[in-house]
C-alpha cells in the first residue's frame, strides 16, 4: 500500500515535491501512526529553500509537528491501543547509553535523528513512531492543535527551563515567526511585560502577538528596553532565523541580564562579543525539548492557558502543500497545518 507524502529529495533548492511513499512497517517498540494533521515548521522552509544548517538523509519526508491516531501497536507496546489519539515528539532514533539520554536530556544525544531531516517525517498519512515518543491528547484538544505541541515545548524549554524570569520582568522577544510569537505568549504566561519585535514586513504578524497580551514594536526596540531604568530588558529572546540578531540582542539587555537564543541561523558572527563581557550577561541557548516539557505543555494546551488559535492560518490538503509552505515563507500566515486525509 502506497500514499502520498511531501519528499524533499535533495539538497539543491526547490527539492520538495509529493511522491508515492510505502505504508511503514514497524518494530515491536513502534506504533503505526495514522496522521491527521501534521504543521509546517520553519525547519522544514528550510530545507525546502536549501538554508538549513544541519544535515539531511536524502530522500526523506517532512512532518515532524503531527499527531493523529494509533493505526497498529508493535508486539512490547503496553499502554497504548489502537484508536488513542497521540501525539509524538521528535528524537525518533536516540541512543540509550548516551550520557544526555541517560540524564533523560535525550533532545541533547549527540547521535539523534528527528523526524523530517533524519528519518521520514509526518507529511504523510502514515509514520512509523517510537512508543516511547508519544503522549495522549486529551479529547477536548482538536488535532490540528495538537500537532502544534512541537514548536510549544520549543518556546516552553526555552522560557522556562532555559531563562530566568521573574513576574513584573520586561522580555523582548526577537523575530515574529512561529516560536518568537509562541515565546512571547509563554513569557506572558511567566508574567512577564512583553514586546515582539520585528520589521515593517511583519506587521501581520505582530498583531497576532497582541492578543497574547504582547505590545509589538517595529524595528528599534531601544526606547521599550530602557523605559524602566535606563539600563535595558531584563531577559532577550533572540528567535529569529540570522545570527545577526544576537548582536540586537547585545545592544537591548541590561547589565547582569540574560538572553536566551532560540532561533537557527548559519550566518558567522563577524562583530564584537566585548559587551557579553562588559555588561556580565549569561547567554543561554535552548535546543528542543523532552517528555516532561510536552506533558505540561498539553496540560497548558488543554486548559487553555495557551491558545494556538491566534497563530494558525489555514489548513491545507496533503497534495496543497506548496501553497501552504508559500503562504508561510512569505509572511502571510504563521503557521499552516497539513492535513493528509
Amino acid at each position: 500500500m502506497k500514499t502520498a507524502a511531501v519528499v524533499n529529495f535533495s539538497p539543491e533548492p526547490g527539492s520538495v515535491e509529493i511522491r508515492e511513499f510505502p505504508r511503514p512497517t514497524i518494530g515491536p517498540d513502534d506504533v503505526l501512526m495514522q496522521v491527521e494533521a501534521v504543521g509546517v515548521c520553519g525547519s522544514d522552509l528550510h530545507q525546502w529553500t536549501a538554508s538549513h544548517s544541519w544535515p539531511v538523509n536524502y530522500p526523506v519526508v517532512l512532518g515532524h509537528e503531527f499527531s493523529g491516531v494509533i493505526a497498529e501497536t508493535g508486539a512490547n507496546i503496553r499502554g497504548w491501543s489502537e484508536g488513542d489519539r497521540v501525539t509524538s515528539e521528535t528524537a525518533a532514533v536516540i541512543d540509550p547509553d548516551n550520557p544526555m539520554t541517560r540524564r533523560g536530556l535525550y533532545n541533547l544525544d549527540t547521535s539523534r535523528k528527528g523526524f523530517g531531516y533524519g528519518v521520514d517525517g509526518a507529511m504523510t498519512r502514515f509514520v512509523r513512531v517510537p512508543g516511547r515518543c508519544l503522549h495522549a491528547v486529551p479529547d477536548n484538544l482538536p488535532l490540528e492543535f495538537a500537532a502544534l505541541t512541537e514548536p510549544c515545548c520549543v518556546a516552553y524549554n526555552a522560557l522556562v527551563n532555559n531563562c530566568r524570569i521573574v513576574p513584573g520582568d520586561r522580555v523582548i522577544v526577537l523575530g515574529p515567526g512561529t516560536i518568537g510569537i509562541l515565546c512571547a505568549a509563554v513569557a506572558r504566561l511567566c508574567g512577564a511585560e512583553v514586546a515582539l519585535v520585528g520589521l515593517p514586513a511583519d506587521a501581520g504578524r505582530l498583531a497576532i502577538a497582541e492578543k497574547y497580551g504582547c505590545e509589538s514594536v517595529i524595528g528599534d526596540a531601544t526606547e521599550w528596553a530602557r523605559a524602566r531604568d535606563g539600563l535595558g530588558a531584563d531577559v532577550v529572546i533572540d528567535a529569529a532565523g540570522s545570527s545577526a540578531t544576537l548582536r540586537i540582542a547585545l545592544d537591548l539587555i541590561r547589565p547582569a541580564g540574560h538572553v536566551t537564543k532560540v532561533g537557527w541561523g548559519p550566518q558567522p558572527l563577524g562583530y564584537n562579543l566585548d559587551p557579553l563581557i562588559q555588561k556580565n550577561i549569561t547567554l543561554q541557548g535552548s535546543f528542543s525539548h523532552n517528555w516532561p516539557v510536552w506533558e505540561r505543555v498539553l496540560a497548558l494546551l488543554a486548559s487553555g492557558a495557551l491558545d494556538v488559535r491566534p497563530i494558525v492560518g489555514g489548513t491545507w490538503a496533503l497534495a496543497d502543500w506548496h501553497e501552504a509552505f508559500e503562504k508561510m515563507h512569505t509572511g502571510q500566515v504563521v503557521k499552516s497545518v497539513l492535513i493528509p486525509a
